[in-house]
């Protein structure tokens, strides 16, 4: 049977020989079996390595964050702004709640899969007639942020998951939700992880994220502690040459206390995500989110709907960029 095997070795080693082998072939040495196995591999046929992924995920996804961290030189400016809608009526009489957040940033990546960005923040506060705030109409410098994202797993043609851990301290200077001045450190850990399902035509993005955040309110003196737990998914799509659009889910947890000591609020958002590039280096994405579901946990708020006492109704971001 000596001869059986090492014909059933050869066809395993060497596929498309098999057949113009004779039955009396002698076995390979141990450097033609290596010379075999790297032939058989797709990338040696083709002479090239896996490549990456051709799409940039890192803006893709609208609220997510995909994956994608650059490589090294490479630099990017970024002008990204979120709108929040919508609070709890106090009492008769027009009301409304806007809260508009700013942020210019400027990132480079100092080495292959890591970034860098340095953020500047700027805040405008509406508020009419909302429970629990006080009335305000002004804007104001909201602090700085200094971002740092390295990417573990990078998407190729080959293997089609990509993974990355980013964290976000950040200075701000204004509560997110009264408005008011106060001293606040901000410390958002995100873990990002996209898959190409198909090819050049459909993503999935997701993250999960938790910001706990401590400081002190200006003037009256008192403490801030709270924390907020956020789940992401998002489907984008291709459409056309260079517009992508989905459907996104997230579901946030908002905490009294700096490690998610005391809910809350809860709420589910379901909304699409528009990514459209205008040329290689410069895009603009577009997410819409309204309030599908949630809930307030305060005795006071049993039973009403949706959750906003830490959320909004509905939650607009704009965000775009140039790389160079």
């Amino acid at each position: 049977m000596p001869s059986l095997r090492q014909g059933l070795a050869l066809c395993l080693l060497v596929p498309g020989l098999a057949p113009a082998m004779p039955a009396q072939a002698q076995p390979l040495s141990g450097p033609a079996v290596a010379a075999a196995r790297s032939e058989a591999t797709p990338e040696a046929r083709s002479g090239s390595k896996p490549k990456p992924d051709a799409i940039d995920t890192e803006h893709l996804f609208g609220f997510t964050e995909g994956a994608d961290a650059g490589d090294a030189g490479e630099q990017e400016v970024v002008l990204d702004t979120v709108t929040r809608i919508g609070k709890r009526r106090a009492g008769p009489g027009p009301t409304g709640y806007e809260s508009v957040s700013t942020k210019f940033g400027y990132q480079y990546n100092p080495a292959d899969h890591l970034s860098v960005e340095l953020g500047l923040f700027g805040d405008h506060h509406r508020v009419r007639n909302v429970l629990d705030l006080d009335d305000r109409n002004a804007g104001t410098f909201d602090g700085v942020s200094l971002e740092v994202k390295y990417q573990f797993l990078k998407s190729t043609t080959e293997h089609p998951f990509g993974v990355a851990i980013e964290t976000r301290p950040r200075f701000a200077r204004v509560l997110p939700i009264e408005g008011r001045g106060a001293d606040i450190f901000d410390f958002e850990n995100v873990l990002q992880f996209d898959w190409q399902i198909v090819p050049g035509k459909l993503w999935y993005g997701g993250n999960v994220s938790f910001d706990p955040a401590a400081g002190r309110q200006r003037g009256a003196g008192e403490g801030y502690r709270s924390s907020t737990l956020t789940l992401s998914g998002v489907l984008i799509t291709k459409l056309g040459d260079s517009t992508y659009l989905g459907p996104e889910l997230r579901y946030l947890r908002g905490y009294d206390g700096t490690f998610l000591n005391r809910l809350s609020s809860e709420a589910l958002f379901l909304g699409p995500a528009l990514h459209h590039r205008f040329s290689e280096k410069a895009w603009i994405t577009l997410a819409y989110s309204p309030q599908i579901w949630g809930r307030d946990t305060g005795p006071a708020l049993s039973g009403r709907e949706f959750g906003l006492n830490q959320f909004e109704r509905h939650t607009l971001r704009v965000k775009a960029g140039v790389e160079f």
